[in-house]
């Protein structure tokens, strides 16, 4: 575990006297941990609502509301509920560490605080807990594989077919207009489940880190010119205006295939929540050293709780388009990992019923990325 990883670490430390606090605060920031102090039990409950902690450093003898208490009661709130507490006591008998770890304590610190001991303990059960958040997203990602395998990717093949069926079954009785209203039918069907089949490949493959990175310096201008050349037919076929207002030399330093995909799946996105006669626009400006793209539509809107679920794999959100679309928002998973891997980060504005800004940032030329 490096200071780099240590800066995201975040710790409260609790304690009824100024000088605790401070003796185990200077232990602690030499680690470049982001450290929080709270004098009573009070202010920690406060503070346990408003930030993610990843450790508690929680002393049990204070006034009005004691270490026990205050553990309980972390303990049995969703937000704190997982985090990782140890006792800082000046008691080493045994009744008071048994209730302790009988509250939900992982461990006990006793003071005077022996630097060595203190830092090696904080160590083991933040290593600990990065270990237990790393497994919940690997569960939360299995359980989204899966869910898209046995659910999204089945829809598709499903109407294909019986779609296929019934045409081959009563070629001779459909008019042509029937004929053609089913095989626009069957098209759509094999199109949907290409492209989901296509973002499960290469989201599997982000997963095992199978994807390369090439980064290199991209014309922006290129890329965008190319995907909306590629959905032109997409969105005339809604009556949708499409234009990319990105100009010439727009230069980033990114991966251009991560940078393909997540243009594409933006403006897919847009297209299909942009109801008929619509506009989809894409445009960027210089943001310091970032360059931020904005795909802009006329469509929808997203509802605030719906954003905050969008980007997120342990939850499923899918919203049929204008036009009776299916997606599954796999592809905004993939995109928020492009951005990720390339140093940049992506955000969603909405106002429900009026549109949305799809928006992501990356680092204009000359700002190399480590490997």
């Amino acid at each position: 575990m490096d200071n780099n990883d240590d800066r995201n670490f975040k710790i409260l430390i609790v304690d009824d006297v100024p000088k605790n606090i401070q003796l185990a605060g200077s232990i602690l920031q030499k680690q470049n941990y982001n450290i929080f102090f709270a004098n009573n039990g009070a202010t920690a409950l406060t503070l346990s609502q408003a930030n993610d902690f990843d450790l508690i450093l929680l002393d049990i003898m204070m006034p009005e509301m004691d270490g026990f208490e205050v553990c309980e009661r972390l303990k049995k709130d969703a937000r704190s509920k997982n985090v990782p507490i140890i006792f800082l006591t000046a008691k080493s008998d045994s009744e008071s560490t048994i209730k302790g770890f009988d509250t939900g304590a992982v461990d006990y610190v006793t003071k005077p605080f022996n630097e060595k001991e203190l830092l090696a303990r904080v160590k083991t059960h933040l290593a600990l807990r990065r270990s237990q958040q790393n497994l919940r997203e690997a569960n939360a990602t299995k359980d989204k594989f899966f869910s898209i395998i046995a659910h999204d990717l089945k829809n598709p093949f499903n109407a294909l077919v019986g779609l296929s069926k019934l045409l081959l079954n009563k070629y001779e009785e459909f008019e042509e207009e029937k004929k053609k209203e089913l095989i626009e039918m069957i098209y759509q069907s094999s199109d949907h489940g290409y492209k989901l089949l296509e973002n499960l490949l290469n989201w599997s493959r982000m997963q095992m880190g199978k994807i390369e990175w090439k980064p290199g310096n991209i014309d922006l201008y290129t890329h965008a010119f190319e995907n909306v050349s590629l959905l032109k037919a997409a969105a005339q076929n809604k009556k949708i205006h499409l234009i990319s207002e990105i100009e010439k030399d727009t230069m980033v330093y990114a991966d251009p295939n991560m940078v393909t995909m997540v243009i594409r799946n933006l403006v897919s996105n847009a297209v299909k929540f942009t109801r008929e006669g619509g506009e989809v626009r894409l445009m960027s400006e210089t943001d310091g050293n970032y360059e931020q793209v904005t795909v802009s539509d006329t469509g929808l809107g997203i509802t605030e709780e719906s954003i905050g679920r969008i980007f997120r794999t342990d939850v499923h959100h899918s919203t049929l388009g204008t036009a009776n679309e299916q997606g599954t928002g796999l592809g905004l998973i993939l995109c928020k990992e492009f951005m990720e891997r390339n140093a940049g980060k992506i955000w969603i504005e909405s106002e429900f019923g009026k549109g949305s800004d799809f928006k992501f940032t990356l680092p204009k030329t000359g700002l190399k990325l480590d490997a």
